[in-house]
This record gives C-alpha cells, structure tokens and sequence, in this order.
C-alpha cells in the first residue's frame, strides 16, 4: 500500500491523542524521511512507517507492537509495511533490513537530541552541537530511561559512527520544525 504523508498523519491522530507520543512521531518520521534520500530509498514509505510506528502504544502500553497489524490492516497495510514497523522492538529475533535498522536507531535518538535542545535556554536545535549531545550522553541522570548501550549499538548497525548520526538527525530534526507540516506541533521552542 502507498500512503500519503497526509493519509499517514490522519490514521495516526485516530489512534493517538497524547501530544507528546505525536511529537516523538513526527520526529521519527522526520528521520525516517532524511535517511531514505541520504540512502535513496521511498522517503514517503519510509517516512509513514516512521510516523505510524509507535501507532497502538497509546492504547496498549504493555502490548505495544502486539495490535499493529490488526490497527493497519484495517486501512490496509500489508504485511511488509507491518513488519517495518514490529522490527523496532528491542528483542527483536531476525536480522534487520537498513530501513528496519533506520528505524531502531532513530527511534530513541530523536528523543534524545529534543531532550537536549529542551533543557538549553534557547530550546533550539539550531545551535546544539554533537559534543553537547555526546556528553549527555555520558550523563545517566539526564533522560535516565534512555538505553545509552542501544543509542551506538543501532547507528553502529546501520553502519553510521554515532556523531554522524546525532549530526545528521539534528540537522534534519532543525530544519523540518521550520517547514509548515511541523509548525503545528512545535517539537522544540
């Protein structure tokens, strides 16, 4: 199935009310969609499955990725585009594609590189830099449930050394809050 960015969005808010969940969605989907032009790949697919990925946590905390398929079968979702997104659990047991790959290591970082802007007075990923990141990292009081053995393992799978990805996503997390499709849900500021 091909779905839209708009028909993805849509979908997604029917499922989930939490603004903070939306958020880390739409930051998700904003890596998804830099990674596949770096990679040349579907920025569209890529980025819907960014943006639906987390689509039955709100309603299934405990069983979160247990009710993708039956929630996207329903709009029609085939079983690859389900798979995308179930590959983001942490135990998953099969090799994972570079799109399945993308997504676990975007998953988390997002989050994180927003945490550290937040905590800056400015709240800007403008000026955030990797050192500041990296450092952050090495913090575990800061964003303490944040799985900081997951954050290299999953860029270092993707073949990406870990201050090239908090480069890359800051830079495109940066740039896509200032496009109109993102203004909506400020995920910084």
């Amino acid at each position: 199935m091909q779905v839209t960015r708009t028909q993805a969005w849509k979908i997604l808010n029917e499922h989930v009310a939490s603004e903070s969940l939306l958020k880390h969605c739409l930051a998700v989907e904003i890596a998804m969609r830099a990674y596949a032009e770096k990679f040349g790949e579907d920025i569209e697919y890529w980025g819907a499955v960014g943006l639906l990925h987390d689509i039955d946590f709100e309603k299934y905390p405990t069983e979160h990725l247990d009710h993708v398929e039956e929630i996207l079968g329903t709009y029609g979702f085939d079983e690859q585009f389900v798979t995308n997104i179930k590959s983001h659990a942490r135990d998953w047991g099969s090799e994972r594609t570079l799109l399945q790959k993308t997504l676990l290591a975007a998953d988390e970082m997002t989050g994180f590189i927003i945490a550290c802007a937040l905590v800056r007075p400015d709240k800007s990923l403008d000026n955030l830099e990797v050192k500041s990141v990296i450092k952050k990292m090495k913090d575990k009081a800061f964003a303490r449930a944040v799985n900081r053995e997951l954050l290299t393992t999953s860029a270092k799978d993707m073949g990406v050394d870990i201050k090239e990805h908090v480069d890359f996503l800051t830079k495109a997390l940066a740039f896509a809050v200032k496009q109109p499709e993102y203004q909506q849900l400020p995920l910084v500021g």
